[in-house]
């Protein structure tokens, strides 16, 4: 209804010049920020582009296999569980039945061993696959599922009898679930959101394409982090909330507030890398890096990660934000400055609650083999909380908060100059003896929306339409018709 209320005087009132001059006056205000703001890291961006090149970078991939080495995939047959020893090629008959012959459980060793008869994709025999002793302790693997897998067989027969397995599992082949729910994700967004779910589906692949193309390989060059993820972190917001939402200025309204709140993390999460020696001790991955090349800084990536960490939520909030201060301004846009600041705040304080939960919940659910481990270690909780192992997630939930809570009321001040600025003033035409701007109560978009509707029936002897119905003419024998009627005898 509300909605219906402002297209209506929208169409039947013109912007008076003062309007007019203020709606310029705003755009060149936001354009003189952002233009420059938006020049200035697409140069920043060019300079420090990486070359590409991979000079003084020394590892060996996991995934490179030696000459006479395939990785191949099949779908499992069949499941056994029998001594270690037992290795080789599958009998069809024990592969077809896939039983487990009893009398086997007790051979040398007595270790047991799972092994997954598996069909090759490429076509040939059923091989036998050994499978991982943690993958068959965790998860297990199951007939029908496909696999990855190691395949030795030409380096073992040329050295025939040393009794290693010819066949080794290497991980699940996960492409079609995968698939399945990457096309419910976007067939859900286009449905809900349409046109502009589209737009930010297509936004999210060039988010990507820069994280992949120029903050990655900046941080295996060695460019400066906090730098590398300002720039690429900009660059992202401009491209996925003009591109998502439009050319508006509640959108610029927007990438100011998120700009704003990008750069409050990324001055915590500097001082915060350092103050608190974020090193990546510990990790094996972090490990595998420093090890790699000399240029990467494990800090610096640290670094990086706990400021492009906090750039969904901070993009939601800010976005989220700005399009509820227009929104109460088209239901009531005779309400003060000050007191649209206090409804939208009002809006942004629950947002404020709400997303701390769900950036703590986020890191914490990642973070669930970690917790788990310093729980069974029975640690003081101060202790584990300022451990390596905890000490960055909880900086990040930290930081990432702290640049998103700032960035709440910067955006709703930014939106409610902005909008009173460009606005029309929709009812200025109108004469509205029971409103005024003080007459409209604070409490919210609802009390606001109700006071300009009560309103409606003062309005229509001098608007000639109802704001609900704008243009449409009035149904035989109703009311509105009976009133139109009376007004013509009157005049």
């Amino acid at each position: 209804m509300g909605h219906g209320h402002s297209h209506g005087h929208s169409e039947s009132s013109e912007p008076t010049p003062q309007a007019l001059a203020s709606r310029k006056r705003a755009n060149w205000i936001l354009a003189a920020i952002l233009v420059p703001l938006g020049v200035l890291t697409l140069v920043a961006m060019m300079v420090m582009w990486p070359s590409g090149s991979r000079e003084g970078i020394t590892f060996s991939s996991p995934y490179q296999a030696a000459p006479g080495v395939t990785f191949d995939t099949g779908r499992i047959q069949s499941v056994v569980v029998e001594s270690c020893t037992q290795t080789g090629q599958a009998d069809a008959g024990q592969a077809d039945t896939g039983q487990t012959d009893p009398n086997q459980s007790g051979q040398a060793g007595g270790s047991q061993c799972t092994f997954a008869f598996t069909e090759p994709d490429k076509g040939g025999d059923v091989v036998k696959v050994v499978i991982n002793p943690d993958v068959a302790m965790s998860h297990g693997v199951d007939v029908g599922d496909t696999i990855r897998y190691l395949n030795l067989s030409a380096v073992q027969g040329a050295n025939a009898g040393s009794g290693a397995p010819a066949y080794v599992f290497v991980d699940f082949v996960r492409s079609i679930p995968i698939a399945m729910l990457a096309v419910l994700y976007a067939a859900v967004v286009i449905a809900v959101a349409r046109w502009r779910g589209f737009r930010a589906l297509l936004g999210l692949v060039g988010a990507y394409f820069v994280l992949v193309s120029f903050i990655l390989p900046g941080l295996v060059e060695g460019k400066p982090p906090l730098l590398l993820a300002l720039v690429g972190s900009t660059v992202i917001m401009i491209g996925v909330l003009y591109f998502a939402h439009g050319f508006s200025a509640r959108t610029s309204t927007a990438l100011l507030g998120t700009i704003f709140g990008l750069s409050i993390t990324a001055l915590l999460a500097a001082w915060a890398t350092d103050a608190a020696n974020l090193a990546g001790v510990g990790n094996h991955d972090a490990s595998t890096l420093v090890n790699m090349s000399s240029q990467i800084s494990i800090s610096g990536i640290i670094l990086c990660g706990l400021i492009i960490s906090g750039l969904g939520v901070l993009n939601d909030v800010t976005i989220t934000q700005s399009s509820a201060v227009w929104e109460l301004y088209e239901l009531a846009p005779n309400t003060s400055a000050r007191k649209l600041f206090t409804s939208a705040m009002r809006i942004g304080r629950d947002h404020i609650a709400s997303t701390v939960y769900t950036i703590a919940f986020a890191y914490a659910g990642a973070a669930l083999p970690i917790l788990i481990i310093v729980m069974l270690y029975d640690r003081p909780l101060a202790e584990a909380l300022t451990s390596a192992e905890l000490s960055e997630e909880v900086i990040r939930t930290l930081v990432g908060s702290i640049g998103l809570v700032l960035a709440i009321p910067v955006t709703t001040l930014i939106a409610v100059l902005v909008v009173k600025a460009t606005g029309m003033k929709r009812l200025a035409s109108v004469y509205v003896p029971s409103v005024s701007p003080d007459d409209v109560d604070d409490t919210g978009a609802l009390a606001a929306a109700a006071a300009v509707v009560r309103s409606d029936e003062h309005d229509e002897h001098d608007v000639g339409i109802r704001l609900d119905a704008p243009g449409k003419p009035a149904r035989p024998g109703s009311r509105r018709a009976q009133r139109e009627a009376e007004r013509r005898r009157t005049d």
